[in-house]
């Protein structure tokens, strides 16, 4: 397999983006950002996933693109406005880059998608090759990996990633302050599962995949799901604080809306495809990934 050099990202300034760029840069990779406003450097490129335009002379040569733009799904209540902005953003841009891959010939597509893929799985230990859910999340994620194949003569990999730990945002980035003043507890009953994974092993795996001959829905998520108890259990412990405020959830419903049902819901998903690559998790437990996390 010829090296990968060069190496394009979109979503360069979201949580996961800015972390993977970081690292790319330091193990040597030329990057590329897409931008959707004027070009500033060098290493920016211009996009318009809304209208489909893109650079692709910029482009040229080009090696890898990973795509992670998308609209928040945590960050507004979903009125009906803001559901069609979740999936337009992901189907628009996505059919952008991937028209853009059939014309560039990258030797790797990677496209983010999520384990909101699978809907409510209760219990049940899912993999890769399990079906999708039903609900709002998981027909958005259905679509977006439909127009992820659309690069048809690429090597596609479509990302499913969990819940994404770091201190400086997300989930645990919101959960720090009331935890670190001891009004932290579990949310709803505490029983659904959370599959999870670091920043840290997140960027770690996506390197694994570019260098990799893996294609397909990859589950970015550590071998040892947990229970929210069991997660805000470990969080407080690991702060040195109680957990004795739990949320229950006609509130989290009446806070958070339709995206209550991502905290509220129990996804129990296993990385099978990394396990059977031999992919090693840097930090595959909870409570040694948040004792590191809140240092």
């Amino acid at each position: 397999m010829a090296r990968i050099n060069k190496v394009a990202v979109t979503g360069a300034s979201g949580l996961i983006g800015t972390a993977l760029v970081a690292q790319l840069k330091n193990d040597g990779y030329q990057v590329q950002k897409l931008v959707r406003r004027p070009v500033r450097t060098s290493d920016e490129v211009f996009w318009d996933p809304i209208k489909g335009q893109i650079d692709t002379q910029s482009l040229e040569g080009v090696d890898a693109i990973f795509h992670l733009a998308g609209a928040s799904v945590g960050g507004k209540r979903w009125s009906a406005a803001y559901r069609s902005e979740i999936l337009n953003s992901r189907l628009l841009g996505t059919t952008t880059i991937a028209s853009a891959c059939e014309q560039l010939k990258p030797a790797v597509f990677i496209s983010a998608s999520a384990i909101g893929h699978y809907g409510e799985t209760g219990n049940r230990a899912v993999t890769e090759a399990d079906g999708g859910g039903t609900d709002f999340l998981s027909i958005v994620c259905r679509e977006w990996e439909a127009a992820a194949s659309l690069a048809a003569s690429v090597r596609t990999i479509k990302l499913r990633t969990g819940i994404v730990l770091d201190p400086t945002g997300g989930a645990l980035g919101q959960m720090l302050p009331l935890f670190k003043f001891g009004l932290g507890g579990k949310l709803g009953s505490g029983k659904q599962w959370w599959s999870w994974i670091t920043l840290h092993d997140q960027i770690k795996a996506m390197i694994f995949l570019l260098n990799s001959k893996i294609e397909g829905a990859v589950n970015l998520v550590t071998p040892n799901p947990v229970t929210n108890q069991q997660f805000t259990a470990a969080l407080a412990h690991a702060l040195k604080r109680p957990a004795l405020f739990p949320a229950p959830a006609f509130a989290l419903r009446a806070v958070l809306g339709g995206f209550s049902t991502e905290v509220l819901g129990s996804k129990r998903v296993m990385p099978q495809v990394l396990i059977n690559a031999g992919f090693e998790f840097d930090y595959p437990h909870v409570s040694n990934a948040l004792t590191e996390l809140v240092k």
